[in-house]
């Protein structure tokens, strides 16, 4: 793996992590993270604070697809066919199928 590889799959771990934070933080009734702040409405994020949390979720979320295609892009063989070829080494060539087995 390359350098760039490495760096992809660290800031994958960091948004990982963050998103699971984010998402921990949220609570179902809306309040998000009223409770811990202020006990009430007057947030560090006023208002919105909603707003702002599902904002970064989303952006932490699509972050997260987008670079796990990437790393997967990155990871895979030159021809595509590697897993197919790796099952079949792995498995016993035993002359029938596991469906036609009485």
């Amino acid at each position: 793996m390359t350098a760039l590889g490495i760096t992809i799959l660290v800031f994958f771990v960091i948004v990982a992590i963050l998103l699971v934070l984010l998402v921990l933080a949220q609570n179902e009734e809306g309040d998000s993270l009223g409770g811990i702040f202020a006990g009430g409405s007057g947030t560090a994020f006023g208002s919105r604070s909603g707003n702002v949390l599902t904002r970064a979720t989303t952006i932490l979320g699509a972050l997260f697809l987008v670079i796990s295609l990437g790393l997967a892009l990155m990871n895979r063989g030159p021809s595509g066919a590697g897993v197919e070829r790796a099952g079949r080494s792995m498995s016993p060539e035993t002359g029938s199928e596991w469906f036609m087995e009485d």
